[in-house]
Formats: C-alpha cells, structure tokens, sequence
C-alpha cells in the first residue's frame, strides 16, 4: 500500500471516528492505541522500515479501533445485524477486535524477532515465542481494561462491552490466540518474501 494512502485512510476514518460519537470517553481509550500507533511508526519509519504486509495490517487494525470507539464495541451497527441474522445473544464485534489483537501483532512480533535475530535457526521455537507474545498483550490488555474499569467505574461499560458474558475476558484471549495462529499459517510465506526484499534473511 502506497504511503499516501495509507494516510489518507487513517486520517479519513480517525476524523470520521472522532465525529459525534457514542462516547467521547470511550472513543478516547479505543482510539489511543491507534495513535500510539501512529506515532511508533513515523519514529521508526527511516531507521526500521517495516514491510507491507505488517503495515497494512497495522492499518486494517487501527481501522477496527477507530470503528469501535465511534459506535462503542457493542453497538457497531452491522454486528447488531449479524446478531439478529445468526440469532446470537449479543454484538461481537469485540470478537473481530480480538481476533485481530492476535492476528496483527503476531506478524509484527515474527518481524521483529527475525530482523532482529532473537531466534534462529528453529522456526518451531519462532512460533512459540510469537504466540507467547501474543497471549501476553492480550493478557495485559485485560488488565489495562481492569484498571480504567476501577479507576473510572460505570464509564468503562462500554470501554469493557462484556455485554453481562462472564467469561469475556477468557473469550478476548481466547479469540487473540486463534488470531495468531490464524497469521502464521496464513501469511508466514508471504511475510517470508517480503522480508527477503528487504534483505532480511529467513529460515
């Protein structure tokens, strides 16, 4: 994906989200991580370059961010159609959101890990550690949601959009290890090529 499109898109639909939203509140703690986001990736654009593939991942992600803190994770109108189509008892666009938290970060993790040498030659102890890493940000992302839920009582509800399941929380990682596993078996060769243009070796 060309930079400027990339841009456009973030800046398009960040603006889009930050338009009357549900909450302001809640729009705020679902799309700080986003520009987080944003910004680690122009610090790092010059002197860690990341492939296409990752970048354009980060983007879909930050997307899914940007949309939940719009209508908040619970109420994303075609999750709400979804709902009543498949008959299930609540809105899972959470679900998407981490899946994603899994799938994203899984492929930045293996990035990382290569380029960097933390693991070679054993491609078997490169997905442990990936998906170790991945169950370890999504574990710590609960506790992030634990904490505002503390700190900011009844106006995290909507940041925490458990929707009265009480195993959430297990579901979220649940759902960010099948995100993980989902990348390596998908895009593990085409992660492979396009590190190889950057002159990065590979198993």
């Amino acid at each position: 994906m060309k930079r400027y499109v990339w841009l456009a898109v973030f800046f398009g639909v960040l603006l889009w989200s930050a338009i009357d939203p549900k909450d302001y509140f809640t729009w705020f703690l679902e799309v700080v991580p986003a520009l987080i986001g944003f910004v680690l990736i122009v610090l790092t654009y010059r002197t860690f370059p990341l492939t296409p593939l990752l970048y354009t991942l980060i983007l879909i992600h930050m997307v899914i961010l940007m949309v939940g803190g719009h209508y908040t994770y619970a109420e994303v109108p075609l999750f709400d159609y979804i709902k009543e189509i498949l008959h299930q008892s609540r809105n899972n666009y959470d679900k998407l959101g981490h899946f994603f938290q899994g799938f994203e970060p899984a492929i930045l993790a293996r990035e990382i890990l290569i380029r960097k040498e933390v693991v070679k030659p054993s491609r078997l102890w490169l997905d442990y550690i990936i998906l170790s890493i991945v169950l370890s940000f999504s574990a710590f992302y609960e506790l992030v949601e634990w904490w505002v839920a503390l700190a900011s009582g009844e106006g995290a509800e909507a940041f925490l959009g458990t929707q009265g399941y009480v195993w959430d929380t297990q579901s979220d990682m649940m759902f960010a290890l099948i995100g993980g596993v989902t990348a390596l078996l998908l895009l593990a060769r085409w992660h492979d090529r396009q590190l190889k243009h950057l002159g990065v070796s590979v198993f």
